[in-house]
């Protein structure tokens, strides 16, 4: 075990190269630059490719040809930079590539971009939104193997505060288990043997001259593994202090750290108020959410956004509380998300007027 100090997209950097990835590519936008910049120096270091692409269409197409070989490999900008991807993503997924693809966010007014997706048909990737930066370096490696595992993009949501702070983490390889083959990666063996593969977003069978693909058998398998991989996913989720709550505070990423700070001061106070963070935002932990807020009188949401995954906790929650909205939009002048509203003395006051609000 070796801790280093390390600013966090350097981590990332890290945890990637440490998880298996050998091919990454980008294009430099804040704050995801610094990521691509440390893939730059690292992954020749290992035998790998990083490209710094000439737009994020590029880096998403030469991620997906990567990937497609089966060499783990990733791709990422933010928020702005993954619009232009959104296509290639659909086509993706529909594919069956596995990749890793990572949002340094400004804010949070990604969230329904990485739970909803902006691409065409019926698709989902597993989505991943670490607290802070030794959270960021385990989700990483989980990433790749939840990519590998049920061969689907896997998201994760950082933000500008994960990628520049700085914080003293352990980079050391994480075994989840064992990978199944990867006997559908075109890697050349079969050109020639009358057995060739196809990794298409219209099908993985060849056809005869003159007869076309069965898209609707292909967008019904697809389905399948989609709805399987929501059911056999287990989403993550830190809850503390629910039991008696009679408000339950829900936030994720960077903002859930200054929450559960403030949360804990209340509880030190003697305010019976509790906490649950959402880690997995899809599969989103709803059955998790609706046993913490069960004997809740209200639960307060905050986002750095107008309300996104607000949506996603009034579904698990089912109208046995009212949910209140607490966060919204809060921005330095550049938008990149260093908020003045994210202090644990603002949350804390927001808190306790909604525990006013309920008595």
């Amino acid at each position: 075990m070796t801790t280093r100090l390390l600013e966090g997209s350097e981590a990332i950097a890290e945890a990637m190269i440490a998880a298996g990835c050998r091919f990454f590519a980008g294009y430099p936008m804040t704050p995801f630059t610094e990521v691509l910049e440390h893939m730059a120096r690292r992954l020749p270091e290992v035998g790998g490719v990083c490209m710094n692409a000439e737009s994020e269409l590029e880096a998403v197409g030469m991620a997906w040809g990567a990937a497609a070989t089966g060499t783990p490999s990733a791709t990422g900008s933010t928020g702005q930079g993954l619009s232009l991807m959104q296509e290639s993503l659909a086509e993706i997924t529909l594919a069956r590539v596995p990749l890793v693809v990572f949002n340094m966010a400004r804010a949070q007014g990604d969230y329904f971009q990485a739970t909803r997706g902006g691409g065409h048909g019926d698709y989902r990737h597993i989505v991943l939104a670490p607290m802070d930066v030794p959270e960021a370096v385990e989700l990483t490696q989980l990433a790749f193997f939840l990519a590998a595992t049920w061969r689907n993009p896997v998201l994760v949501f950082g933000d500008y505060y994960l990628a520049h702070t700085t914080g003293s983490v352990d980079v050391s390889r994480v075994s989840y288990g064992p990978l199944p083959p990867m006997d559908w990666a075109l890697d050349g063996s079969s050109g020639g043997s009358r057995g060739a593969k196809i990794l298409s977003p219209l099908g993985t069978h060849k056809r005869r001259d003159g007869q076309g693909y069965n898209l609707a058998d292909h967008y019904r398998f697809c389905a399948e593994e989609t709805a399987r991989m929501a059911a056999e996913v287990d989403p993550l989720v830190e809850v503390a202090d629910t039991g008696d709550a009679e408000v339950v505070a829900v936030a994720f990423g960077t903002p859930g750290k200054y929450v559960r700070a403030a949360v804990r001061a209340m509880r030190a106070d003697g305010l019976k108020i509790g906490y649950v963070r959402p880690i997995t935002l899809w599969p989103f932990p709803s059955a998790a959410v609706a046993s913490a807020c069960g004997s809740a009188k209200a639960v307060a949401v905050y986002e750095n956004n107008q309300g996104q995954m607000i949506e996603d906790v009034r579904l698990a929650v089912l109208g046995r509380a009212p949910v209140r909205f607490i966060g919204g939009l809060s921005l330095d002048s550049a938008g990149f998300g260093i908020a003045p509203d994210l202090d644990v003395g603002v949350i804390r006051e927001r808190l306790e007027r909604v525990l006013e609000e309920v008595r």
